[in-house]
């Protein structure tokens, strides 16, 4: 008889310091009819469940897939939404009798009655399924991994890269693992360490600096130690306000967890020591505003960052600095996205190609972080409902959606207004709406770090300013309240 697996994907990384909370119309949900045309698809792109589904395919499961339900990060998940979407979780693995638990998850998802969204499932799974059904997680490279988490499931598998290019190729990974417990080859467990640090000194960058001889290791380790199934090297995400942020090293293994305890240690170790030994150089966005100015047409465009106002890390989008800013210095043939705001998306929808507008956009969610609303004068040159398919490493193949949006240009500078907030990764989120970054002189787009797979390729350089967004760097500007202290980088004399 096949083994009997329940699968879900149920992923959000929650930004605490948000005043958006992220109920069910934020989810993004799907549930798959198996049929084979589905699964061949869907085994393509880049996602938990395609990983999942080549397990499947491979070693012939009778899967059932519950739910997959993911958001651009944002405030906590409300009771509702978290409690309707575990609860689909929870009913199907109260439906059947399983050998097994493939879930999908982020690690770092805080919900309003929850500072452990990811324990709090994984506790709820625990009481119906009993103490030893195998259950296999893969998580986010920027989890803040918690004691229960490692207590309530055998197996935890993160990504590996970043930008996350290999959610297939973890959950493959993860599902490897799962089937080999379920047939009774190893007797999975799973070690933590944790470090007195808001995140990884890079924010756990795996295409330069100290994260890549430390993921060179994790996979030599992996493939020749004796018992090491997977080690995971996990950066943090320190916009969330919880007892257990922080980096962490993971070591899944079987058998006697001495030597994989002091091969963690010698990691943690390493990312402690190198804790001041940041890559980025993040300037100011007049700075960065008076390098666009000079910039010559080369070959490809000078791509600025906007690290603080990523979408992907909670913030809002919003934010008007850094396109104020590149106003100002006169700066012309570039291209700037996006700047969610509905409102002015909307208006701008109403208006209709072609016109001319004096509208307010940007900086209206919470203009303390990122600057307030900036009032410009454009031509109208499209509007559409959003949509979009990727192409790139990200998320290649897959439909997303700004929702109601539109070009505006201003002043040599052309605009992407949004209602959705998505950070940038990939080149369609401009190619969609008409605008080739590839030709452009200047690019800014808000992103940290997940735009390099797409748009690095195309660029003549890239540099990274911090407007001051919820996701700044300056993160005494953040009210914490439950983090442990001392931690670096707020107390700098910490011993860890």
């Amino acid at each position: 008889m096949p083994f009997k697996v329940l699968t879900a994907e149920f992923m959000h990384e929650s930004n605490t310091f948000s005043i958006r909370k992220t109920g069910i119309p934020e989810f993004q949900r799907e549930t798959l009819m198996f049929a084979d045309e589905a699964i061949a698809k869907r085994s393509q792109s880049n996602t938990g469940l395609a990983g999942a589904l080549v397990c499947q395919k491979e070693f012939g499961w009778d899967m059932r897939h519950s739910v997959s339900a993911w958001t651009e990060p944002s405030g906590p998940v409300t009771v509702e939404a978290y409690e309707y979407l575990t609860g689909k979780i929870v009913e199907a693995a109260k439906a059947e009798k399983f050998d097994g638990i493939l879930l999908c998850l982020h690690g770092a998802m805080v919900a309003e009655h929850t500072d452990d969204g990811e324990g709090e499932l994984l506790e709820r799974l625990r009481a119906i399924v009993g103490p030893d059904l195998p259950i296999a997680v893969t998580l986010d490279l920027h989890a803040n991994v918690t004691k229960r988490m490692c207590a309530l499931a055998q197996i935890l598998v993160s990504y590996k890269t970043y930008p996350h290019i290999d959610l297939r190729e973890t959950a493959y990974h993860a599902g490897t693992l799962l089937n080999r417990t379920m047939k009774g080859e190893i007797a999975p467990k799973t070690l933590r360490i944790q470090l007195p640090m808001l995140e990884e000194a890079n924010g756990g960058r795996t295409d330069v600096g100290a994260m890549v001889e430390r993921i060179a290791k994790a996979r030599a380790y992996e493939k020749n130690e004796p018992g090491a199934l997977a080690v995971s090297i996990n950066g943090a995400f320190p916009e969330a306000d919880i007892p257990e942020v922080g980096p962490t090293v993971l070591v899944t293994y079987d058998g006697d967890p001495a030597r994989h305890q002091a091969f963690a240690e010698t990691l943690a170790a390493d990312i402690w020591e190198k804790r001041n030994e940041v890559m980025n150089t993040f300037h100011p966005v007049e700075t960065v505003a008076e390098m666009a100015r000079t910039y010559p047409k080369s070959n490809g465009p000078l791509i600025i960052a906007d690290y603080a106002d990523n979408p992907g890390g909670g913030s809002y989008g919003d934010s008007t600095n850094l396109l104020k800013a590149m106003l100002e210095a006169g700066i012309d043939d570039a291209a700037f996205g996006p700047m969610v705001d509905p409102e002015a998306a909307a208006e701008l929808a109403a208006k209709g190609e072609g016109a001319t507008v004096t509208i307010a956009i940007g900086g209206k969610t919470d203009p303390r972080f990122g600057g307030e609303p900036l009032t410009v004068t454009g031509t109208i040159r499209l509007v559409s409902d959003g949509h979009f398919v990727g192409d790139g490493p990200m998320v290649g193949g897959l439909e997303q959606s700004f929702g109601t949006s539109a070009v505006l240009v201003v002043d040599g500078i052309e605009v992407l207004v949004t209602s959705v907030p998505l950070q940038m990764l990939d080149l369609q989120q401009f190619r969609a709406f008409g605008i080739d970054p590839a030709k452009k002189r200047v690019v800014g787009l808000k992103s940290m770090q997940h735009f390099r797979a797409a748009f690095e390729p195309i660029a003549s350089k890239v540099v990274v300013c911090d407007s001051g967004a919820l996701c700044t760097l300056d993160y005494a500007r953040l009210p914490y309240k439950k983090i442990p202290r001392p931690i670096f980088p707020l107390d700098r004399d910490v011993a860890r």
